[in-house]
């Protein structure tokens, strides 16, 4: 293992290389930035080694409200520009995505800890977004629909709601927020960002970016803020009738509290919250093509993703051959520094996920669970201050408690099952959340199965491809406590909107639907 890292002195090389002077801003509203003069404080380790990278600023009551204000007054400007030359500053936002594409993927490694592949994916996926939201701002469709009535004519149409607020959770600190941000940007509405508290340097790298594009488009201040914070600002987010959509991406226990502060004025809340994902393996799995999808989904992002792969179905014909291949691989995993290209697993995020990890390992096992391999926290040569782990997997029931809960961790779960794929897709359903699946076999019997009413109950249903690495061109969200939320592709730009019917009477009669008749005299 290679010598400690400079991290601090590389991530101040990184802001300076995207033209940030005040790494500790606590909100910015454009073309320009705020340092809280009373909010409190949180000093930023980064999981890697440990090493202090910034202090940075809670925004206060009355500079939220500030910000609110100018976006409020960004709106009615944004709304105004034809969505097609909306969508032209979205073009210029992701050519600036490229050009900066490696100091912000690496940017997101040091700060988060996925590897620096994986950082620079999310960049891409930043960019793919941008693309395609250009492509969606000449396509934002309403319906013509046919009147009963003669001389009528109906329309629907599709109207910006004014303010989002994005709530984003740390293991995504810049790809979650684009695919808000930027769908929500070509239907012109103005977004305000809460980033998570964890990961705030991307935050505000990605701001600084986008504010480039604003200065030199002459563009208002407001049309994207962000604002540091802790809880209670995600709180005045849920809780504010000016924002009538609030986005939140994380845990279902924060997307709970969210929906219904929401809910209670009345408000829309986009939810993507936990998932449990599982891969069914059936007796005609290709098992070398599902052994690497297994690996990657199960411990990429050290298994902190909402689309990790925590359990594998496996039938039992061919169950004693995948669980001693898969504890071979786990055992050439090179773990360590994720700047090191040579790395596949890199740190969790904190102290508090490394407990997470270990508590979970202890409690299945109570339950009866077997661990096969790894499950030991890791001290590092040069790292010792990281958040190591050992990648584990482990036999168990899919009843126990804590397989029935999502671990952001890296914690595969195997699961024995005999009969037909409907034994093996029950047991999939048989979770409280619903985000992502997938199953293997190369017969199609299972995979229609699979996909049909009786199959998979989560959004994302996938046939001899792993539980993650969705493409932005489809709608992405999930089922039951995963929130019911679409974010992405596909039509999920309509959540961002507010949906009209006309109805356009071009005669001299006024007849009323359904033939009533009301003759009144009005002379």
């Amino acid at each position: 293992m290679e010598a400690t890292t400079k991290t601090t002195e590389e991530i101040q090389e990184i802001l300076r290389t995207l033209g940030i002077q005040d790494m500790n801003p606590s909100y910015g509203t454009g073309q320009k930035y705020g340092a809280s003069q009373g909010g409190n404080q949180k000093a930023v380790h980064s999981p890697i080694d440990g090493q202090y990278l910034a202090t940075v600023q809670f925004a206060t009551r009355e500079e939220y409200d500030q910000v609110i204000a100018t976006a409020q007054q960004a709106f009615l400007t944004w709304r105004e520009m034809p969505a097609p030359k909306r969508g032209e500053i979205v073009r210029q936002i992701g050519n600036k995505l490229r050009e900066y594409k490696e100091p912000l993927g690496k940017l997101v490694t040091l700060e988060m800890g996925k590897i620096y592949q994986e950082g620079l994916g999310e960049v891409q996926e930043m960019i793919d977004i941008c693309d395609f939201a250009v492509g969606q701002s000449r396509q934002l469709y309403g319906k013509t629909i046919a009147s009963e009535r003669p001389e009528h004519q109906m329309l629907e149409k599709y109207q910006p709601l004014g303010i989002v607020g994005i709530i984003s959770a740390f293991n995504f600190p810049v790809a979650v927020w684009s695919w808000n941000a930027m769908i929500a940007a070509i239907c012109g509405d103005v977004c305000i960002w809460k980033p998570s508290e964890k990961t705030p340097l991307c935050a505000m790298a990605c701001q600084h970016i986008v504010a480039q594009v604003m200065k030199e488009n002459d563009l208002p201040e407001g049309i994207f803020s962000f604002i540091n914070g802790d809880a209670e600002l995600g709180k005045w987010m849920a809780e504010d009738r000016r924002v009538p959509l609030v986005s939140a991406t994380g845990s279902t226990r924060m997307g709970k509290s969210v929906a219904q502060t929401v809910a209670g004025r009345l408000g829309k809340s986009l939810l993507e919250l936990g998932g449990n994902n599982a891969i069914i393996m059936t007796a005609n799995a290709n098992i070398e093509m599902a052994l690497r999808a297994i690996v990657f989904g199960s411990v990429g992002t050290c298994g902190q993703r909402c689309t990790t792969t925590r359990r594998l179905i496996i039938h039992e014909s061919i169950y004693d051959q995948v669980r001693d291949r898969l504890v071979q691989a786990y055992g050439g995993l090179k773990i360590g520094n994720p700047m090191n290209e040579n790395t596949l697993v890199g740190p969790l995020i904190d102290k508090d996920a490394v407990n997470g990890f270990t508590n979970a390992l202890e409690v299945v096992q109570k339950e009866g669970g077997k661990v096969l391999t790894g499950g030991d926290v890791l001290t590092l040569d040069g790292l010792e201050g990281g958040n190591y782990v050992q990648p584990a997997i482990v036999e168990a029931e899919n009843s126990y408690e804590m397989v029935q809960e999502e671990t952001f961790a890296p914690i595969l779960y195997l699961i024995k099952y005999n009969g037909d794929v409907i034994n093996a897709i029950n047991i999939q359903n048989d979770v409280k959340q619903g985000l992502s699946s997938a199953i293997f076999s190369d017969n199609i019997q299972e995979t229609e199965a699979f996909l049909s009413f009786r199959g998979s109950d989560c959004g994302i249903a996938n046939v001899n491809i792993g539980t993650s690495g969705a493409e932005i061109g489809g709608a992405f969200g999930g089922e039951k406590e995963t929130g019911g939320g679409r974010e992405s592709g596909s039509d999920s730009w309509k959540a961002y909107m507010r949906r009209q019917t006309n109805t356009i009477n071009y005669s001299q009669e006024l007849p009323l639907a359904q033939g009533i008749k009301f003759d009144v005299d009005v002379d």
